[in-house]
Protein backbone atom coordinates (compact mmCIF):
# COMPACT_ATOMS: atom_id res chain seq x y z
CA UNK A 1 0.00 0.00 0.00
CA UNK A 2 1.10 3.43 -0.64
CA UNK A 3 2.15 5.78 2.09
CA UNK A 4 -0.15 7.89 1.01
CA UNK A 5 -2.82 5.17 1.72
CA UNK A 6 -1.75 4.42 4.50
CA UNK A 7 -2.54 7.88 6.24
CA UNK A 8 -5.16 8.56 4.83
CA UNK A 9 -6.92 5.19 5.50
CA UNK A 10 -10.07 5.72 7.99
CA UNK A 11 -9.92 4.64 11.61
CA UNK A 12 -12.44 1.90 12.32
CA UNK A 13 -13.87 1.87 15.37
CA UNK A 14 -15.00 -2.18 15.20
CA UNK A 15 -12.72 -5.13 14.63
CA UNK A 16 -14.65 -7.48 11.66
CA UNK A 17 -15.56 -10.66 13.42
CA UNK A 18 -16.87 -13.05 10.91
CA UNK A 19 -16.89 -15.78 13.57
CA UNK A 20 -17.85 -19.21 12.59
CA UNK A 21 -21.64 -19.69 11.98
CA UNK A 22 -24.05 -22.22 13.50
CA UNK A 23 -25.49 -24.01 10.93
CA UNK A 24 -29.05 -22.81 11.51
CA UNK A 25 -27.60 -19.03 11.52
CA UNK A 26 -26.20 -20.07 8.36
CA UNK A 27 -29.34 -21.50 7.29
CA UNK A 28 -30.63 -17.92 8.28
CA UNK A 29 -28.80 -16.10 6.38
CA UNK A 30 -29.52 -18.08 3.03
CA UNK A 31 -33.60 -17.85 3.57
CA UNK A 32 -33.98 -14.61 5.70
CA UNK A 33 -31.23 -11.93 4.45
CA UNK A 34 -33.32 -11.76 1.27
CA UNK A 35 -36.50 -10.45 3.44
CA UNK A 36 -34.75 -8.47 6.15
CA UNK A 37 -31.00 -7.95 4.96
CA UNK A 38 -30.27 -5.19 3.41
CA UNK A 39 -27.22 -4.88 1.04
CA UNK A 40 -24.64 -1.33 1.28
CA UNK A 41 -24.61 0.25 -1.70
CA UNK A 42 -22.23 3.34 -1.63
CA UNK A 43 -23.94 6.72 -2.65
CA UNK A 44 -27.75 5.36 -2.90
CA UNK A 45 -29.70 6.75 -0.08
CA UNK A 46 -32.27 4.14 1.49
CA UNK A 47 -35.85 5.02 0.70
CA UNK A 48 -37.53 4.22 4.41
CA UNK A 49 -41.31 4.08 3.26
CA UNK A 50 -40.16 1.19 0.40
CA UNK A 51 -37.99 -0.40 2.85
CA UNK A 52 -40.51 -1.16 5.81
CA UNK A 53 -43.79 -1.04 3.34
CA UNK A 54 -45.14 2.02 5.57
CA UNK A 55 -44.27 5.46 7.09
CA UNK A 56 -43.65 4.71 10.69
CA UNK A 57 -40.64 6.51 12.28
CA UNK A 58 -37.36 4.88 11.93
CA UNK A 59 -34.47 3.99 14.87
CA UNK A 60 -31.21 2.83 13.89
CA UNK A 61 -29.26 0.85 16.29
CA UNK A 62 -25.01 0.46 15.64
CA UNK A 63 -24.04 -2.81 17.40
CA UNK A 64 -27.26 -4.66 18.31
CA UNK A 65 -25.22 -8.13 19.40
CA UNK A 66 -27.15 -11.23 18.60
CA UNK A 67 -30.21 -8.90 18.38
CA UNK A 68 -32.03 -10.09 21.67
CA UNK A 69 -32.65 -6.61 23.23
CA UNK A 70 -33.44 -5.63 19.53
CA UNK A 71 -35.94 -8.31 18.82
CA UNK A 72 -37.88 -6.97 22.40
CA UNK A 73 -38.10 -2.88 21.51
CA UNK A 74 -39.16 -4.01 18.54
CA UNK A 75 -41.95 -6.42 19.50
CA UNK A 76 -42.59 -3.34 22.59
CA UNK A 77 -42.95 -0.31 19.54
CA UNK A 78 -44.82 -1.83 16.66
CA UNK A 79 -45.07 1.68 15.80
CA UNK A 80 -41.42 2.27 15.20
CA UNK A 81 -39.23 0.74 12.76
CA UNK A 82 -35.91 -0.39 13.45
CA UNK A 83 -32.57 -0.95 11.43
CA UNK A 84 -30.22 -2.76 13.19
CA UNK A 85 -26.66 -2.36 12.19
CA UNK A 86 -23.91 -5.23 13.42
CA UNK A 87 -20.33 -6.25 11.65
CA UNK A 88 -20.47 -9.76 13.91
CA UNK A 89 -22.00 -12.20 11.52
CA UNK A 90 -22.75 -14.80 13.81
CA UNK A 91 -25.24 -12.33 15.85
CA UNK A 92 -26.40 -11.15 12.12
CA UNK A 93 -27.70 -14.93 11.82
CA UNK A 94 -29.32 -14.91 15.10
CA UNK A 95 -31.03 -11.78 14.74
CA UNK A 96 -32.41 -12.74 11.27
CA UNK A 97 -33.70 -16.50 12.49
CA UNK A 98 -35.66 -14.54 15.86
CA UNK A 99 -37.08 -12.12 13.32
CA UNK A 100 -38.80 -14.80 11.09
CA UNK A 101 -39.71 -17.08 14.11
CA UNK A 102 -41.57 -14.06 15.97
CA UNK A 103 -43.08 -12.70 11.98
CA UNK A 104 -41.48 -9.22 12.99
CA UNK A 105 -42.15 -6.91 9.76
CA UNK A 106 -40.36 -3.94 11.61
CA UNK A 107 -37.04 -5.19 11.50
CA UNK A 108 -34.39 -4.85 8.85
CA UNK A 109 -30.45 -5.45 8.77
CA UNK A 110 -27.45 -4.05 7.55
CA UNK A 111 -23.79 -5.45 8.25
CA UNK A 112 -21.18 -3.34 7.28
CA UNK A 113 -19.83 -0.38 8.81
CA UNK A 114 -21.87 2.21 10.74
CA UNK A 115 -20.46 5.05 9.95
CA UNK A 116 -20.54 4.68 5.92
CA UNK A 117 -24.03 3.49 6.29
CA UNK A 118 -24.64 6.80 7.76
CA UNK A 119 -22.86 8.91 5.13
CA UNK A 120 -23.95 7.29 2.17
CA UNK A 121 -27.21 5.55 2.94
CA UNK A 122 -29.05 7.39 5.67
CA UNK A 123 -31.10 10.22 4.16
CA UNK A 124 -30.75 13.50 6.09
CA UNK A 125 -33.10 14.39 9.28
CA UNK A 126 -34.29 10.84 8.43
CA UNK A 127 -34.12 8.91 11.73
CA UNK A 128 -36.13 9.35 14.68
CA UNK A 129 -33.75 7.97 16.76
CA UNK A 130 -29.99 6.26 17.37
CA UNK A 131 -29.17 3.98 19.91
CA UNK A 132 -25.70 2.73 20.57
CA UNK A 133 -25.92 0.16 23.45
CA UNK A 134 -22.98 -0.81 24.70
CA UNK A 135 -20.12 -0.40 22.20
CA UNK A 136 -16.52 -1.40 22.39
CA UNK A 137 -15.01 1.12 24.79
CA UNK A 138 -11.50 0.53 23.55
CA UNK A 139 -10.21 1.37 26.94
CA UNK A 140 -7.14 1.58 25.93
CA UNK A 141 -5.89 5.05 25.95
CA UNK A 142 -3.84 4.64 22.65
CA UNK A 143 -6.84 3.26 21.08
CA UNK A 144 -9.39 5.92 22.34
CA UNK A 145 -9.37 7.57 18.59
CA UNK A 146 -11.22 4.26 17.59
CA UNK A 147 -14.42 5.09 19.92
CA UNK A 148 -17.68 5.96 17.57
CA UNK A 149 -18.43 8.50 19.49
CA UNK A 150 -16.30 11.27 18.38
CA UNK A 151 -16.98 14.91 17.33
CA UNK A 152 -17.08 13.97 13.99
CA UNK A 153 -19.96 11.45 14.76
CA UNK A 154 -21.99 14.34 16.57
CA UNK A 155 -22.29 16.49 13.54
CA UNK A 156 -23.06 13.79 11.22
CA UNK A 157 -25.61 12.09 13.05
CA UNK A 158 -27.18 15.71 13.68
CA UNK A 159 -27.47 16.00 10.09
CA UNK A 160 -29.20 12.48 9.47
CA UNK A 161 -31.58 13.37 12.95
CA UNK A 162 -34.58 14.98 12.69
CA UNK A 163 -35.43 17.76 14.73
CA UNK A 164 -36.15 16.67 18.37
CA UNK A 165 -34.45 12.98 17.28
CA UNK A 166 -32.84 11.05 20.21
CA UNK A 167 -29.58 9.55 20.47
CA UNK A 168 -29.64 7.46 23.26
CA UNK A 169 -26.11 5.15 23.91
CA UNK A 170 -25.50 2.95 27.71
CA UNK A 171 -21.81 1.71 28.36
CA UNK A 172 -20.70 -0.39 31.38
CA UNK A 173 -17.17 1.79 30.97
CA UNK A 174 -16.94 5.03 33.50
CA UNK A 175 -14.41 6.71 30.96
CA UNK A 176 -16.17 6.05 28.30
CA UNK A 177 -19.37 7.52 29.16
CA UNK A 178 -17.60 10.59 30.72
CA UNK A 179 -16.10 10.34 27.13
CA UNK A 180 -19.41 10.36 25.40
CA UNK A 181 -20.60 13.53 27.78
CA UNK A 182 -18.13 15.77 27.18
CA UNK A 183 -18.17 15.14 23.25
CA UNK A 184 -21.77 15.93 22.89
CA UNK A 185 -22.21 18.16 26.01
CA UNK A 186 -19.22 20.24 23.93
CA UNK A 187 -22.17 20.44 21.29
CA UNK A 188 -25.09 22.37 22.71
CA UNK A 189 -26.03 23.80 19.74
CA UNK A 190 -26.70 20.06 18.29
CA UNK A 191 -27.71 18.22 21.19
CA UNK A 192 -29.04 18.82 24.97
CA UNK A 193 -28.87 16.23 27.60
CA UNK A 194 -32.93 15.21 28.69
CA UNK A 195 -31.33 14.37 31.70
CA UNK A 196 -29.55 18.11 32.18
CA UNK A 197 -26.25 19.38 31.89
CA UNK A 198 -23.61 16.82 32.88
CA UNK A 199 -25.92 14.37 34.10
CA UNK A 200 -26.83 10.82 33.37
CA UNK A 201 -30.31 9.39 32.66
CA UNK A 202 -31.70 6.75 34.42
CA UNK A 203 -32.14 3.11 32.62
CA UNK A 204 -35.52 3.86 30.58
CA UNK A 205 -38.03 0.81 30.82
CA UNK A 206 -37.71 0.65 27.65
CA UNK A 207 -34.29 -0.39 27.15
CA UNK A 208 -34.02 -4.24 27.70
CA UNK A 209 -31.55 -5.78 29.90
CA UNK A 210 -29.02 -7.39 28.09
CA UNK A 211 -27.35 -10.97 28.54
CA UNK A 212 -24.21 -8.73 28.51
CA UNK A 213 -25.42 -6.51 31.25
CA UNK A 214 -26.59 -8.59 33.48
CA UNK A 215 -23.32 -10.57 33.41
CA UNK A 216 -21.93 -6.95 34.12
CA UNK A 217 -24.41 -6.41 37.07
CA UNK A 218 -23.40 -9.75 38.77
CA UNK A 219 -19.27 -8.82 38.70
CA UNK A 220 -20.46 -5.38 40.08
CA UNK A 221 -20.52 -3.23 37.02
CA UNK A 222 -22.25 -0.18 36.80
CA UNK A 223 -23.76 1.43 33.80
CA UNK A 224 -24.34 4.69 32.33
CA UNK A 225 -27.43 6.17 30.18
CA UNK A 226 -26.69 8.80 28.15
CA UNK A 227 -29.66 10.71 26.13
CA UNK A 228 -29.31 13.62 23.90
CA UNK A 229 -32.19 15.06 21.74
CA UNK A 230 -31.28 16.84 18.57
CA UNK A 231 -32.16 20.59 18.72
CA UNK A 232 -34.93 21.79 16.79
CA UNK A 233 -32.96 24.61 14.81
CA UNK A 234 -32.24 22.24 11.56
CA UNK A 235 -29.26 24.94 10.47
CA UNK A 236 -26.38 22.38 9.85
CA UNK A 237 -24.53 22.09 6.80
CA UNK A 238 -24.62 18.63 4.56
CA UNK A 239 -22.40 16.01 5.35
CA UNK A 240 -21.37 13.68 2.46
Amino acid sequence: MKEHDARHRPIRSYVLRTGRLTPGQEKAFERYWPLYGVDFTPGKPLNFSALFGDTHPVWMEIGFGNGASLVEMARQFPERNYLGIEVHTPGVGHLLREVAEQKLSNIRVMSHDAIEILKEAIPEQSLAGLQLFFPDPWHKKKHHKRRIVQSAFVELLATRLQPDGIFHAATDWQDYAQHIMSVFSSREDLFRNLAGAGQYSPRPTTRPVTKFEKRGERLGHDSWDLIFQRTSDPGFKSIR
